[in-house]
């Protein structure tokens, strides 16, 4: 007759997953460390190898032009004063509390509407 329980459960699942339990044996340590620097090893040469035939693709170059212009073009712009930023920012906050009191006036107004009409409707 098997087994059915929560502990029985746990004693096979914790093993495999190497959650508490017993310690791995030292052997098993070195194995797992092995199989990660092998996979971190494989990792880093696809990485190597996509990053070689993009730059002979011409990708590279065009990535760090790309960079470069982007950096003249931020040193060509006029950046607001702090007193224009905070305008700015007290306008936008004005705005959203406006347009927020709108839409909840919208929404109470239709839920109104919408409530004596069900009422209309019940009592017909």
């Amino acid at each position: 007759m098997a087994e059915w329980s929560i502990a029985a459960v746990l004693k096979t699942a914790i093993p495999l997953y190497g959650i508490g339990g017993s310690n791995p044996s030292p052997s098993a340590k070195l194995e797992n460390n092995v199989n990660d620097y092998i996979k971190y090893g494989v990792g880093l040469a696809v990485t190597a190898v996509i990053f070689l035939v993009l730059w002979r693709m011409g990708y590279v170059g065009r990535l760090r032009k790309y960079i470069e212009d982007t950096q003249e073009e931020l040193r060509k712009c006029t950046w607001p004063t702090v007193q224009e930023l905070k305008g700015s920012t007290a306008v936008v906050m004005v705005t959203m509390f406006l347009l927020g009191g709108y839409v909840i006036g919208i929404d109470f107004i239709l839920t109104l509407v919408v409530n004596v009409l069900n009422n209309l409707n019940k009592g017909a």
